[in-house]
Parts: C-alpha cells; sequence; structure tokens
C-alpha cells in the first residue's frame, strides 16, 4: 500500500514550479508510505513520477519505486498489492523473462511487455498504478475491478497530474479546484462524493475496472475492462449442474481460496474482527492457513454492556481459533481529540470511516501494517435489509411509476407535515418506490432531491442533479439484471461499497499507515460465485459462515444481524446546530460545513 503522483505536461512546458509541486503533492502522502520515498523524472518527455511506500513485500530497498524495467522502457509507481504476483512470475520466468526483485511491482513491468494493456485481466489484487512507456511516449492509468484502490487525476488539455489523493492533487496551483456542483449534490444525496466526482471541478476518480491512456500527442481514451454489471447480465451467467449440486464445496473452495491469497505477506497480518459474520468467517479461514494471526476489535465506551458491544464475544471467536485478541474501546473524548486529525485524513466527505480510523489506529499501535476486513460480505451474501425491503416496494409501488405526477403531488402536499415526526423519505414513497433504483435511493439516501435547495441552493442543485444523472445511473448498474436479487447487489456493490466502505477503508487505513486487505471483494472470487448466487437457492451469509473446517461458536452462528454502530451522534449532542437532524443527517451536514 502506497500513495503515487505523476504529472506529464503533454502540451506544453515542464516548469520548476510543477516540479516543487508535484514533490509537494507525493510528500502530503507521508502516511501512505512512511518506510520509503523515490522520484524520477524524465526531463525529455516531461514527466515525473514520485512514490511513497510502505512496505509489504519484498521489504528491502529492491522494492523501492518509482521502478523500471531492465530496458529503461518502462517506469511504474504503484499503489496496493498483487496477491497471485508469485504465480505470475513463476510463468513469466518459463518465457524467459528476467527479475531483478522478489517485489509484485517488477511483475507488472514483465507482465506488461508480455501482453499490453490486457495485462490487467491477469492481476488478482487491489491495485492502482501508472505506468510509463517511453517506446510509446504516453502513460498508461489503471484502477483495480472493484475499485478498492483509488486513482484521482486532472487533465486541463496541457498537463495531466495523477495522484492517489485528492488533496494531493490539490498541491498543483494550476488544478481547477472551483466547487463541482455534482460532488456537493451526491454528497448530500448519499453521505459520500460518488464517482467519478470530487468536489473539485478539475478532479476527477478514474472508474474502477478501467485503464485510461494518454500520450505526447494528447492521444486520450479510456475503457473499461471489468463490471459488475456486466457480469450480473444474464447473458454472461452459465452455472453447471455439477456446481449446482456441490455449492457447498465450491463455495468454500472459492472463499478459503481468497483468504489465502489475501494472506500474501513479508509482514504480520491481522483480522479487523467485530462479532459478525463476515470478519468472524475470514478469521476462521485464515486461521486455517495461517498461525501467525492476532485480531483487534473496537469498542465503545457508550455501548458497553449492550447487544452493540462488539468485545465479548469477537473474544469468544478468538479464543475459539486459537488467535490472540486486542479488544481496543474508544471514548467520545478520544474523537475530539482525535477530531481535526480525524477531519484532516478525510480525503473527501463521507458520513462513514470512524470505526475504520479508530481501528486502524489501533492495529497501528500493535505494529501491524496489514490486517483483514469483513466488507463485502453483506453486498454478496444478502445480508443488508435493502435486500427484502427494495423488492418490496417495487412490487407494491410499481403502479405508481406510470403516473409520475401522482408522486410528485403527494411529495408536496406530505413533505411539509411528514418531516415533524418521521423521515422526510416517506413524502418520496409513491416518487420513486416504483423502481430499483428510485427504491434504492429511498433506501440509502441522505437527503431527498427535492430537499437540497434548502442546503445547497437552487443554481447548485439545478447543476449538479443535471451532471450526476442519478435515476438513470442508478438503472444503468441493473441493466441486463433479471434476478431481484442481483440487481440489489450490483446497486449495493457499485454505490454504497464503492464509493464509500471502500474508499474509507482507504483513507482511514492509511491514516495509520495500515493496509486493508478484503477478501470479500474480489472479482475472482465474485465470478467463482456468480453461477450459485444466481441460482435458485443462493448461498446465504449462514452459508458463508459454515465453511470454516472448525465451526464458528453457536453464538456467533445463531446471532441475528445488528450492523456495526458508532455513537456518532452521542458525540455530536454538545453542537446544537446539529442535535435535530435525524440520524445522520446532522454529522453530513457538519461536515459539509467543514467542506465549505
Amino acid at each position: 500500500m502506497c500513495g503515487f503522483v505523476l504529472s506529464f505536461s503533454y502540451n506544453g512546458n515542464f516548469t520548476e514550479g510543477e516540479l516543487d509541486e508535484a514533490r509537494l503533492a507525493c510528500d502530503s502522502m507521508y502516511s501512505r508510505g512512511p518506510d520509503s520515498s523515490g522520484e524520477l523524472f524524465l526531463k525529455e518527455q516531461k514527466v515525473f513520477m514520485g512514490h511513497r511506500r510502505l512496505a509489504i513485500i519484498d521489504t528491502g530497498n529492491s522494492g523501492r519505486q518509482p521502478m523500471s524495467d531492465s530496458s529503461g522502457r518502462l517506469h511504474l509507481v504503484f499503489n496496493g498489492e498483487i496477491y497471485n504476483y508469485k504465480h505470475l512470475r513463476r510463468d513469466l520466468e518459463k518465457d524467459g523473462y528476467i527479475f531483478r526483485t522478489s517485489s509484485d511491482t517488477e511483475v507488472i513491468l514483465n507482465l506488461y511487455l508480455q501482453k499490453g494493456e490486457d495485462m490487467v485481466r491477469y492481476l488478482r489484487g487491489m491495485f492502482s498504478f501508472a505506468l510509463w512507456d517511453n517506446d510509446k511516449g504516453g502513460v498508461l492509468l489503471v484502477r483495480d475491478p472493484m475499485g478498492i484502490k483509488p486513482l484521482y487525476y486532472s487533465d486541463d488539455g496541457c498537463t495531466l497530474r495523477v495522484a492517489s489523493q485528492v488533496k494531493a492533487l490539490l498541491k498543483f496551483k494550476r488544478i481547477n479546484a472551483r466547487e463541482e456542483p455534482a460532488g456537493y449534490v451526491g454528497f448530500c444525496l448519499w453521505g459520500y462524493v460518488p464517482e467519478p466526482y470530487t468536489l473539485y471541478k478539475g478532479i476527477r476518480s478514474l472508474s474502477s475496472g478501467s485503464v485510461m491512456w494518454l500520450d505526447s500527442r494528447g492521444i486520450k481514451r479510456e475503457k473499461k475492462y471489468f463490471s459488475i454489471v456486466n457480469e450480473f447480465s444474464d447473458e454472461n451467467i452459465s452455472a453447471t449442474q455439477e456446481e449446482i449440486l456441490n455449492c457447498k464445496d465450491v463455495l468454500r473452495s472459492a472463499l478459503s481460496e481468497s483468504v489465502k491469497y489475501h494472506l500474501v505477506s513479508d509482514v504480520p497480518v491481522g483480522v479487523f474482527l467485530s462479532s459478525g459474520l463476515d470478519s468472524a468467517t475470514i478469521l476462521a479461514l485464515a486461521s486455517e492457513t495461517s498461525a501467525d494471526l492476532q485480531s483487534v476489535t473496537l469498542g465503545f465506551d457508550e455501548y458497553r454492556k449492550t447487544e452493540n458491544d462488539e468485545v465479548p464475544l469477537a473474544s469468544k471467536i478468538s479464543a475459539a481459533y486459537s488467535v490472540p485478541h486486542n479488544a481496543v474501546r474508544v471514548k467520545g473524548e478520544e474523537f475530539g481529540e482525535d477530531f481535526e486529525l480525524f477531519l484532516g485524513s478525510m480525503d473527501q466527505p463521507t458520513i462513514d470511516g470512524i470505526n475504520t480510523y479508530f481501528v486502524s489506529k489501533a492495529a497501528a499501535s500493535l505494529d501491524l501494517k496489514v490486517a483483514l476486513s469483513g466488507v463485502g460480505g453483506d453486498e454478496l451474501f444478502a445480508g443488508y435489509p435493502s435486500f427484502t425491503q427494495i423488492p418490496s416496494l417495487v412490487n407494491g409501488l410499481g403502479w405508481a411509476e406510470s403516473v409520475p405526477d401522482l408522486g410528485r403531488g403527494f411529495r408536496w402536499v406530505s413533505s411539509k407535515l411528514l418531516k415533524y415526526f418521521t423521515s422526510p423519505k416517506y413524502a418520496s414513497l409513491l416518487e420513486y418506490g416504483g423502481s430499483y433504483g428510485g427504491a434504492y435511493m429511498l433506501r440509502r439516501g441522505m437527503f431527498m432531491p427535492w430537499e437540497l435547495p434548502d442546503i445547497l441552493g437552487s443554481d447548485v442543485v439545478k447543476d449538479g442533479w443535471g451532471d450526476l444523472q442519478t435515476l438513470s445511473c442508478l438503472d444503468e448498474s441493473i441493466k441486463g439484471i433479471n434476478s431481484s436479487r442481483l440487481k440489489v447487489s450490483s446497486l449495493e456493490l457499485n454505490w454504497y461499497m464503492k464509493c464509500q466502505l471502500l474508499r474509507d477503508a482507504d483513507w482511514a487505513g492509511m491514516a495509520h499507515s495500515v493496509e486493508i486487505r478484503t477478501p470479500l471483494v474480489d472479482a475472482w472470487l465474485v465470478r467463482k460465485l456468480i453461477p450459485l448466487l444466481a441460482s435458485q437457492n443462493p448461498p446465504t451469509k449462514k452459508d458463508m459462515a459454515l465453511t470454516p473446517l472448525k465451526a464458528l461458536p453457536p453464538e456467533v452462528l445463531n446471532r441475528k444481524k445488528t450492523g456495526f454502530t458508532v455513537p456518532v451522534r452521542d458525540w455530536l449532542m454538545g453542537d446544537k446546530q446539529y442535535v435535530k437532524a435525524r440520524g445522520l443527517r446532522g454529522w453530513a451536514l457538519q461536515l459539509l460545513n467543514q467542506n465549505n
């Protein structure tokens, strides 16, 4: 896990000021890579590459970046891990490729020499990188299939600037940092900024599962090489009778393989352990492969001796698998003490991430650089209420789609009254509840579109809502998918998980120089499970939890889902400005205020 910067002046001069700003941008990401730094300036090509390294694989100097191939044709800066790099390396060596290091970074270089851009289809891991090809006079930007690792860029028609964080790009003075209405509207809608937008006009996110090429002639192209929607579409799903009959074996094999790959490391690996099925299953499967694990659990004093307290049951889970357990409790006072650091680390505003921030802080205090997380289990195995609520809404209110004026009229009449005693969302039931995209927005949305002018102003909302095309994009997230379960799964994977959970895992972990790995968010795992997920009897979270050879404790298997909660409202109660807002709306408004 690392941070990198690239600046490429493809249609102008590379100035001394640009060089200074690029170095400053790289240094601003110190916590992403405190172990070492490196830079490469190709003056003739007008390219600068900078890197901050968190050493996980090949931890010595030979693994430092930017890394070049033996001929000097290619130069690479890379953030993430390639879990199958040893297998790829063996195949490349059979074909005559020479390696000077034991790093996964060099595997990317040689794989590109062998396969060109198509190499991305062979990489199993979480990654984003920038690769300069001197022979072709251009740079290739790549982001992993599921969107685990971020990559942001700015292109003003003269210079391409790239970084692992939005805030790093803001160190460049010539970037257009004017407010992006779509970013602000998106944050108010969801509690996170949806891709590809940021809060700034001149900065965009490279889409997950995408590659972008830009050369010295200004020729630019972006293409998608992986899409959840495409993978889930009916025409691409085929299941053999054997797979269906052997569902349990297929499920165990796929999950244990993914966990095993995610344990690849030259430093110790921990597990972020709650009392839920996802992280407990990961711990159990990991213990079958590794004897050098330890778990970290976050608890809150406000929840002590309540069902929201994760610590007691997590301790039992660790003991069942003989894994050393570390429980850390956070008080509201510590939140107050860390508040400015927390906000400063937050690369883009998000209403989540507090728990990940503090559990990563705890892991760092134990000298852990790597930790496994249970993110992704609910999205794959239908663990959220949305998997039942959204189809029920659509089935019950689908008729309202044909009478749009009725929905808008009901909202106009009822919204002023409903907000005083329940969620204002109920005013939009008829307006949005009849479609999967609209129902998903009702379920996951923070503020409804008609509430936004009072928060952001009419002009910002008009421009932002127009650019976002939210309902159309939601519909695109389920195009070609007939299964109601896979529709909701695609929505959760493409929106909530990718734009909030994974992004939060990145910035909150990197704030403490901790790499968070997600064995349940893995394109290779998803492809193996799709035939089962699309079957008449798709595996549930309980089925997932039954895959370890040694069963989870009964109190874990039979515990009802409570979700992981953080007492943010309790911690914010002292701020009268936000107390009356429902749920996390007050927290969202405070974050919005911090960014204005």
